[in-house]
């Protein structure tokens, strides 16, 4: 290994060789269990705390870069800090080992779901882990807003947001869009710089300008639109792995904010457009996805299983296992592309103040986004019936108070305390939850 400056902090970095970072990035990979959250909490231990690679501006600079791209932050946090050690190659070492673990395993998991998923047991299962994904959910809430409202004018744009999706129906991307406006305005109105000695680019510079711009996004534009476009021409629309490709290829450039933003987005589509899986399945797919290790939009994967089982015409395995497949492409490889082309770029803009306050905005408005999905799980998980309400244009789904399952409320406060009161760990809670589910469904809850 070498030692290097850091910038901005003036500490001093460590260079890892490549094999000790693939051995970092797969323990990370391994042990990336609870959600963003709790991942970027475990990068930041290993790669800031424990093996000194990254500083702790460079580390927040490049957290704040993921939060503002579409799909899981955690996972480009990880290809953007495998990028910073060893390239190309790190990143891609570090991303694919932040992913494969949790994917094998959701895969295994779904197959189980699809031949077995109606036996008493497995429902008794998937009740108690649906009740501690809502105390899951909530305590992502809780930890994002510790982090991101720092102030009034942050939990403004916070409200705003909630407001904004929950009850307007306006799409992810001008909201992430607003609040990074949001931010630069905020910025200059109180008087900010607009930059340091790193706020501009030049064609010479370390980017390297337009030409290594497209030199970095090519292989991965291949990646993404060659095997799209042959799915989508040999396959035809109505074909359940060609919408698959195309969908997951669209939530790839608009979902902002990470799994927990746009769940409910991706339910609503999977369930009333496509008819992939039932209303109450998608929280399932959360459930098995909050049991493994990886990023938490692991769950696509889930939904892709269960289409290509139920709609491809192959036995359900096989084309489970399609689906899955074409989830896992779709879904990841965008990420990659984001990083190789933008990282260089990123990392040249770390002084132009604007910019942060923006991207600081951005992660506040993810709060908001965040708190809708936590009312949307609590709605559905907590009552049999939902309608919809109307008070002029906002709109929203309305529980009916009398199908209330105070048995679900029950479990799901309870995981509530020992996730947040008591910071019991993770898996522990899911597995008392999944324990509580069996027992009650045998007992006749």
């Amino acid at each position: 290994m070498t030692v290097s400056p850091a910038t901005g902090e003036g500490e001093r970095t460590i260079r890892p060789g490549f094999g000790e970072a693939v051995r970092a990035f797969a323990r990370i990979g391994l042990l990336s269990f609870g959600g963003p959250a709790g991942q970027i909490a475990l990068m930041h231990r290993v790669l800031v705390e424990e093996k000194r690679w990254l500083d702790e501006a460079r580390f927040l600079h490049a957290l704040n870069y993921c939060m503002l791209l579409p799909g899981p932050e955690a996972m480009q946090l990880a290809t953007y800090a495998g990028w910073l050690t060893h390239g190309v190659r790190g990143g891609l070492a570090a991303g694919l080992l932040f992913v494969a673990p949790g994917a094998a395993v959701l895969v295994a998991l779904s197959a189980l779901y699809v031949a077995w998923g109606d036996l008493p047991l497995v429902e008794g299962l998937l009740f108690g882990l649906k009740a501690a994904v809502l105390a899951i959910v909530l305590e992502a809430l809780v930890k994002v807003s510790r982090r991101a409202l720092t102030g009034p004018a942050m939990a403004a744009v916070a409200l705003a947001a909630f407001v904004a999706i929950a009850l307007l129906a306006v799409p992810f991307p001008l909201i992430i869009l607003a609040a990074a406006l949001a931010g630069a305005a905020l910025h200059r109105l109180r008087g900010g710089a607009t930059g340091g000695p790193e706020a501009t680019i030049s064609a010479r510079d370390g980017a390297g300008g337009p030409g290594r711009l497209v030199r970095n996004a090519a292989p991965w534009l291949a990646l993404w639109f060659v095997p799209l476009g042959g799915l989508l021409a040999a396959l035809g629309p109505g074909n359940v792995y060609a919408d698959a490709a195309a969908f997951f290829s669209k939530m790839a450039v608009v979902t902002f904010g990470g799994a927990y933003a746009v769940l409910a987005y991706v339910a609503q589509q999977a369930v009333e457009v496509y008819g992939w899986l039932q209303p109450d399945e998608m929280l399932t797919g959360l459930g098995l996805a909050e049991t493994t290790p990886g990023p938490l939009i692991l769950v696509l994967v889930f939904v892709g299983f269960l289409g290509g089982a139920r709609l491809s015409g192959f036995e359900p395995l096989t084309g489970g296992l399609a689906g899955a497949l074409v989830t896992l492409w779709f879904t990841f490889v965008p990420c990659f592309l984001w990083i190789f082309a933008g990282a260089p770029y990123v990392e040249r803009v770390r002084g132009v103040r604007w910019l942060a306050a923006a991207l600081a905005a951005v992660t506040a408005a993810v709060v908001g986004v965040i708190a809708n999905l936590a009312l949307w799980f609590a709605v559905h998980v907590l009552f049999a019936e939902v309608v919809e309400g109307r008070i002029g244009p906002l709109r929203f789904d309305r529980p009916v108070p009398t199908t209330l399952d105070w048995t679900a409320l029950g479990l799901a406060v309870l995981a509530g305390v020992a996730l947040i009161g008591l910071r019991l760990p993770l898996l522990a809670v899911l597995g008392g939850a999944a324990a509580a589910g069996i027992a009650l469904r045998f007992a006749g809850f």
